[in-house]
């Protein structure tokens, strides 16, 4: 894929992706409604421009071309397997709850994803619409809910992240808007011994905790080669196949 524009990260405000973009030569920005890491360049409620440009209202994405390149990590905080749990009356966090109150709480969170889910929906037709670009990602572990609830199949599914030098195997499925990915395979090898390095170490591994959703740069640098600009990269190993 030739990139001529800018890369714009939605719902990222790690600066991981956009750090390596720009390493490679690209302008990116962060765009999240937080700043927790300090590297969100600009601060937005990325959910309000998605339905203003639905809308036809002035939005963040008349700013971007078709030149660009969007990637969007969309929350999938109740499209996640461990969000269907919280779906039904067994759910531990509601062992202590009335009947009522589990329900109350289970209606509360249907809702919620259906909004979610009517977003990220209406970005991809955002994009589809003006011609734009985009690369959306999200989990595909286990019983995830865009398994069988999307408006379309993902593009591919990285199962194993590992192999490229993420912290966890978490599979992954990625969404090729208006573009095509390439087919590159980069193993994450260790400088000094050359072996192929499986998994890197990460600072905390609890199941809710925020350093899981983090990216690591080897895993990012890595994708961009690999599936974004067909890139092949010094001291790797890689095959041309589609996984």
């Amino acid at each position: 894929m030739k990139i001529d524009g800018k890369v714009h990260c939605f719902f990222e405000q790690s600066g991981v992706f956009k750090n390596e973009f720009r390493k490679l030569g690209y302008e990116a920005y962060d765009y999240d409604i937080q700043n927790n890491h300090g590297e969100t360049d600009h601060v937005i409620d990325l959910f309000a421009e998605i339905e203003k440009a639905y809308s036809g209202e002035v939005s963040i994405f008349d700013a971007i071309s078709p030149d660009d390149l969007i990637m969007a990590f969309f929350p999938c905080i109740y499209f996640s397997a461990l969000s269907q749990v919280d779906m039904t009356f067994g759910c531990r966090n509601y062992r202590k709850m009335s009947v009522k109150e589990k329900t109350d709480k289970i209606l509360e969170r249907a809702s919620n994803r259906e909004y979610f889910f009517r977003v990220c929906i209406k970005m991809v037709s955002i994009c589809l619409q003006h011609e734009l670009r985009l690369i959306m990602e999200n989990p595909w572990s286990m019983q995830t809910f865009l398994k069988s609830n999307f408006v379309m199949p993902p593009t591919f599914i990285d199962t194993n992240r590992t192999l490229r030098g993420d912290y966890f195997i978490k599979p992954t499925a990625y969404w090729f808007i208006n573009c095509e990915k390439t087919h590159g395979f980069t193993y994450q090898k260790d400088k000094k011994s050359k072996s192929v390095i499986h998994c890197k170490k990460s600072p905390k591994s609890g199941i809710c905790s925020e350093e899981r959703s983090m990216i690591s740069p080897d895993y990012a640098r890595n994708f961009i080669c690999d599936f974004i600009l067909g890139k092949e990269q010094l001291a790797t190993q890689k095959s041309l196949f589609d996984l």
